[in-house]
């Protein structure tokens, strides 16, 4: 029952070394302790939605993870569209279409705007065509302010994703 057995080192893909900042990996073993929970920092964000299952058993490490990381959930809750997924590393684009309301013909007119939106390591298989609830949080890159909270997979993959206007 040494250290390895709780400590499993984090998935190692970039050139410096990635730990979570939470977890002290050095820390002393008392020789009559049970076996405690794992080494891993997880957290619930709170506001009724659930940390995935791959945040708490997953190996990553992803410090603007809501879920794993440092980062808090707080403003605006949306839902959007996501139109382009796996072409940028953790960064998805989510597609919000919306109406304007035009005074002088009193009609509508459809409009749509492109959030950048950091997709953590918790939602492997998140694709094109997907719905995405996503949350504000703090300016992670100079265009991402949002974080994916949860991932409605995608019933019908067959249409044109980047034109189809859908509100939610």
């Amino acid at each position: 029952m040494g250290l390895n057995d709780k400590y499993r080192e984090c998935d190692q893909n970039e050139k410096a070394y990635q730990k979570q900042d939470a977890v002290f990996v050095a820390r002393k073993r008392v020789a009559g302790a049970k076996r405690g929970k794992s080494m891993r920092y997880t957290r619930n964000i709170g506001l009724g939605f659930k940390t995935p299952k791959e945040a708490v058993e997953g190996n990553y490490v992803d410090k603007k993870c809501p879920f794993t990381g440092n980062v808090s959930i707080r403003g605006r809750i949306l839902k959007g569209l996501v139109i382009s997924a796996k072409k940028m590393t953790n960064t998805v684009v989510v597609r919000r279409d919306y109406l304007h309301y035009i005074p002088k013909y009193r009609r509508y007119e459809k409009r749509h705007k492109n959030i950048h939106v950091h997709c953590s390591p918790a939602f492997p298989n998140i694709k094109e065509g997907d719905v995405a609830t996503i949350g504000q949080c703090r300016p992670l890159a100079k265009t991402v302010r949002f974080n994916v909270i949860s991932v409605e997979p995608t019933t019908n993959s067959a249409l044109n994703i980047k034109k189809v206007f859908r509100m939610f």
